[in-house]
């Protein structure tokens, strides 16, 4: 019986026929392999962490989903980057930091190659150990290599000066010397023109041209007679004189070579003695000049003497003498010793003339020559 109330109509969905096939589902099921379906994907929120979760029914969070009475929610903001803190001395690993953008923008530099030497050792005396052998080396070179030249030096000068006791033991040398007034041409003993570099006051040049050649004899006119007596125990075997002029031809100059009949011991005892008593420097020892006739050099005679020179040498049986005057006869008060003419200060008439210069400068370029001939008379034939 009816008692007011009206039941709610139910829908009743229609069956389909028979005969038609059913729709299809919007996800096609997997097939049936034999192996079991694949789990479905991990929601967003898990796969990428700065995705935002995907909205729930209710919340108003979704896409889909109606607050109230029907109002559309608004898209959510995206969520804020959060500041990665900075590294702290305990961490032990380090963590992947994003990499800043004025970083990327710098080109990479490459890297110098640098390399690193031996390390140095050092020794008590705080000096580097491997470093000492090779000063001690050049140094000790170094010495040998300046001895041996202060020992060639030292020869070589004393076979210039005369004083050369270490050729003294050579006899070949002194005989072959001692012969050669005969074996040696006059030209070569006294050449026509003698060059003197630096031979002048002040280190000047000289040039000497030979006027007069004296023929070879004895000593007895040569010398005044205490320097004959001087010379006498060396004995006088030849006397070979040559005169010479300046360039100026102001200055006369008669150069000499006396040839002795002593050994080598002989003509050492002489020249201490010449040394040792001054006998070089006494007025009353000149030797004499040669003053051949029609010559420039004609009244070049014993007034006219105003320096001169003697040299007794030791490895040669030879005296070599000098002596020098003015070219126009002008006599000479007070004459002087070539060594004292060519000293410093010196302000004596041969001096300001430069006579002592001619006599001494002459006397060595004759002696040199002398010397030049030695060694090629003393050497074996090959």
């Amino acid at each position: 019986m009816p008692t007011g109330r009206t039941e709610p109509r139910r829908h009743v969905r229609p069956e389909p026929p028979a005969d038609v096939p059913p729709a299809p589902r919007s996800r096609p099921e997997a097939p049936a392999t034999g192996a079991a379906s694949a789990p479905p994907p991990p929601p967003a929120s898990a796969r990428f962490p700065d995705a935002p979760p995907a909205g729930t029914p209710g919340t108003g969070t979704g896409t889909g989903d109606f607050r109230g009475h029907g109002t559309p929610a608004r898209p959510a903001e995206p969520p804020r980057r959060t500041a990665v803190p900075e590294e702290t001395s305990g961490e032990t690993t380090r963590r992947l930091r994003p990499v800043r953008d004025e970083v990327l923008r710098e080109a990479p530099t490459p890297r110098p190659f640098v390399s690193f030497g031996q390390p140095e050792t050092y020794d008590d005396s705080a000096r580097p150990a491997g470093r000492r052998t090779r000063p001690r080396a050049l140094a000790a070179a170094a010495c040998v290599v300046l001895g041996l030249g202060l020992i060639g030096g030292a020869a070589t000068g004393s076979w210039l000066t005369g004083d050369s006791a270490a050729e003294a033991g050579s006899p070949g040398a002194f005989a072959a010397a001692g012969g050669m007034w005969h074996s040696v041409p006059v030209d070569r003993l006294f050449p026509p023109t003698v060059n003197g570099e630096g031979a002048g006051p002040g280190g000047a040049d000289r040039t000497w041209t030979r006027i007069g050649v004296a023929p070879d004899g004895g000593c007895a006119d040569a010398f005044d007679p205490l320097l004959r007596k001087a010379l006498a125990p060396a004995g006088c075997l030849r006397l070979l004189r040559a005169t010479y002029t300046d360039a100026t031809r102001s200055h006369v100059t008669t150069v000499g070579l006396l040839f002795t009949k002593a050994d080598a011991a002989a003509m050492t005892s002489l020249k201490n003695r010449f040394r040792r008593e001054g006998l070089d420097r006494r007025t009353d020892l000149m030797p004499r000049s040669y003053a051949p006739k029609n010559t420039l050099a004609a009244g070049f005679g014993d007034a006219q003497r105003a320096s001169w020179t003697v040299s007794v040498l030791t490895d040669a049986p030879v005296v070599v003498f000098a002596v020098s005057g003015f070219a126009d006869g002008r006599t000479v008060a007070t004459p002087q010793p070539a060594a004292d003419a060519t000293g410093s200060g010196a302000t004596t008439a041969p001096a300001q003339a430069g006579l002592g210069h001619e006599a001494q400068g002459l006397a060595d370029r004759v002696e040199r020559s002398l010397r030049k001939r030695v060694a090629p008379a003393t050497e074996s034939p090959s």
